[in-house]
């Protein structure tokens, strides 16, 4: 990864290696917040010259630490500074929407020496979407800079009216500040000594001035909240080295994605450009992250309930009720030149706003939750009953209206992912299969939870419905003469036959009958969509298969993720077991112990994983993911209303030892270790203090 990226909350910062923001950089690199880029240069140098990288870390995405060095500098024969005297360390982190750079210089030469640092900025106020090559519109201006004490403000007038400002200051005197934006530091350091110039960069977004502190204070309380993120997180223990840096970096990972817009905590999509609210990506992670931190998801909930359609708007694929796909907040969203204020472009985020509110309420017991929101369920039940189902044939589907909006509205959502088995792209409008498992696992769940509220003829009516679906998803989906359910129906109701990863995600709904469910377990880890590091996304061998595309035979960790849901819900531990295996497996080749957003789809026969040249890192439900593991690993599934958990633990190979503290369920939590005994498993239950009945299956042993 040739890029640095840092996050908190709503502000990025993406840099190069050395931690510079070069002009005109191929990835964008800049200081964004609100889609907006505040600071579009960002260059340190040394007498002049740029420095040398020493080492340059990635690991940790709320601050960063890069080693610099002088290069060897002579003239006219005459020594002006000796190569590697000078040690230059930038450490900078985010804090209450404000970047922190420290820049220290500490001398390694043998007598006293005298050089210059210069910083050069600059900022342009680009719209994200200018920056990434893919829209251009009418832009506001540059107003101009001034210099304040000890610091440099730039200034800009939105097309959409509102004025942006970018405020740089520094802590130490220099000796030198254009208004070009080259701040200039003359330096004297003895041998051994150090000198540390702090920087802080602070977007301002209309009256909305950062307030900033001591740098020391800054990183006080940004750590502090990490630890807090640690003390309310679940945590485990294993004796398996891959899988326990797995979970730990996706724990990591997911903190630094957090973002509250007012609503509460909830995971943005990925780094670094889909630090945005997306539907199905926040709502798939906060999923993936309720064992471990179930408040995410109520966030999440909340965050996309105040952004639900209210209006039938086709240039945003709006219709009252639906959940949204992305927003964004920069001055080509205000002035209406993109459609993402919201763009709603998506047709399983609002079934999925049911699968979460409901598994949440399992896991937590919060019916409150749902009387508060019940207004938004009734909301996205009606949109999936009259809006989704366009044709009134029973199922969901998606067709384009907005002129700016996207063509594939599932989650595989690239041009070319919907394709029928002889090469032929499917036409819209097109229903999806694992659609159809969300809005039936969607109505069941809000049925249980009108039941507890005493509605139970409204939980009647959403249990009839669930069960016409389900009767219709068999008639029309089910291909016999493959023993796999079809990928999706297209305009004409006729099957897109491609065997994918689909069907996949409705073994989670319960849906499917105990022989059907097992049959597309068994292909989903045959050699034709197992890749022997995760199941592709299309078997090989399909017309449309190709294991370097986007959608059509890559590896999406988080696609595997929704199947271990499943295939755990259904009792398929042992091809839940080989997913995982192969998912571990595939983790050590790449950087930081991360899952990748995707990956190739090439057999594990033909070598290590291939990357995917463009994939965000770090990315929500690819963090996610890991999380899962453990779920599937525990066959955890509690339910809050009936005061109750499921638990079917089975460990992959390689896996003797799990360990889970402070398993948070309904009003109280769990600690318990599993260890594999010959071919059963011991669960010893340590603490327990949800008062829920345990329910295990015959191959464990329990001590409570």
């Amino acid at each position: 990864m040739d890029y640095r990226v840092i996050k908190e909350n709503d502000v990025f910062l993406l840099t190069d290696e050395k931690g510079n923001i070069p002009e005109n950089h191929s990835y964008g690199a800049g200081l964004y917040t609100k889609d907006t880029r505040y600071l579009s240069k960002f260059n340190v140098k040394i007498n002049g010259e740029n420095p040398v990288l020493l080492s340059s870390n990635a690991d940790e995405n709320y601050m960063a630490t890069i080693l610099l060095t002088n290069p060897h500098m002579e003239k006219d024969g005459s020594l002006i500074l000796w190569r590697e005297s000078v040690e230059i360390e930038r450490k900078r982190f985010i804090y209450n929407d404000v970047v922190y750079e420290l820049l220290k210089m500490k001398s390694y030469y043998p007598k006293p020496i005298s050089f210059q640092v210069s910083v050069e900025v600059d900022v342009d106020f680009q719209d994200m979407f200018i920056v990434r090559g893919f829209q251009n519109g009418e832009t506001g201006q540059r107003t101009g800079q001034e210099k304040l004490e000890s610091g440099l403000r730039f200034n800009y007038t939105g097309a959409d009216d509102i004025q942006r400002a970018t405020v740089i200051q520094w802590d130490q005197n220099a000796s030198a500040i254009n208004l070009e934006g080259e701040i200039t530091f003359d330096l004297n350091l003895a041998h051994g000594e150090e000198q540390v110039i702090a920087f802080t960069i602070a977007p301002v977004v209309g009256e909305d001035v950062p307030t900033i502190v001591q740098p020391e204070e800054a990183l006080t309380q940004l750590k502090a909240s990490y630890a807090h993120w640690s003390e309310t997180t679940t945590k485990i223990e294993t004796d398996n080295e891959q899988l326990q840096k797995l979970v730990d970096r996706g724990i990591a990972d997911l903190r630094v994605l957090l973002t509250d817009l007012g609503y509460g905590k909830f995971p943005v999509a990925g780094l670094p450009w889909f630090a945005v609210p997306f539907g199905r990506d926040s709502l798939i992670a906060a999923l993936q992250m309720l064992p471990f931190n179930p408040e995410v998801a109520k966030g999440t909930l909340k965050t996309m309930a105040a952004h639900q359609g209210t209006k039938v708007d086709p240039w945003r694929d709006e219709q009252p009720g639906k959940i949204m796909h992305e927003i964004r907040f920069g001055e080509l969203a205000n002035t209406d030149q993109i459609p993402f204020t919201p763009y709603f472009g998506t047709i399983d985020a609002t079934p999925l706003f049911l699968v979460l509110l409901t598994e949440y309420i399992k896991w937590t017991g919060d019916i409150e939750l749902f009387r508060e929101l019940e207004a938004n369920v009734q909301a996205a039940i009606t949109w999936i009953n009259q809006y989704g189902d366009r044709d009134g044939d029973g199922f969901v589907e998606y067709h384009q209206e907005s002129s700016k909006g996207i063509a594939n509205q599932g989650w595989k959502d690239s041009a070319d992912s919907i394709v029928h088995r002889n090469g032929d792209y499917a036409e819209t409008p097109i229903a999806l299969s694992e659609v159809q498992g969300y809005v039936y696992q969607g109505k069941v769940g809000i049925a249980e939870l009108y039941e507890t509220i005493g509605n139970t003829s409204e939980a009647e009516r959403l249990r009839e419905e669930a069960a016409q679906l389900q009767e219709k998803f068999e008639q029309h989906f089910w291909m016999e003469n493959h023993s796999f359910y079809a990928l999706a129906l297209d305009k004409d109701k006729s099957q897109v036959g491609t065997i994918t990863s689909n069907p996949g995600h409705v073994l989670f709904s319960e849906m499917l009958n105990e022989t059907r469910a097992t049959l597309i377990s068994d292909v989903l880890v045959s050699d034709k969509m197992f890749s022997g590091y995760g199941i592709r996304t299309m078997g090989e061998g399909e017309a449309g298969y190709n294991p370097m595309s986007y959608h059509d035979g890559s590896v999406w960790p988080h696609d595997n993720s929704m199947i271990l849901l499943g295939m755990s819900k259904t009792k398929h531990a042992t091809q839940a077991m080989t997913v995982i295996e192969g998912l571990m497996k595939s983790a050590s080749n790449f950087e930081y112990d991360r899952l990748p957003e995707l990956f190739c789809g090439y057999s594990d026969q033909e070598g290590r994983p291939v990357k995917y040249p463009v994939a965000c890192s770090p990315q929500a439900w690819a963090a996610g993911t890991p999380l899962v593991f453990v779920q599937t690993m525990l066959g955890i599934f509690p339910n809050a209303l009936k005061n109750t958990v499921e638990m079917n633990p089975v460990l992959p190979n390689d896996v003797n030892y799990l360990k889970v503290e402070q398993l948070t369920i309904g009003n109280g939590s769990m600690d318990f270790v599993v260890r594999r005994q010959g071919e059963k498993f011991q669960v010893d239950i340590l603490s327990n203090t949800t008062g829920f009945n345990i329910d295990v299956n015959q191959k464990v042993n329990i001590n409570i």
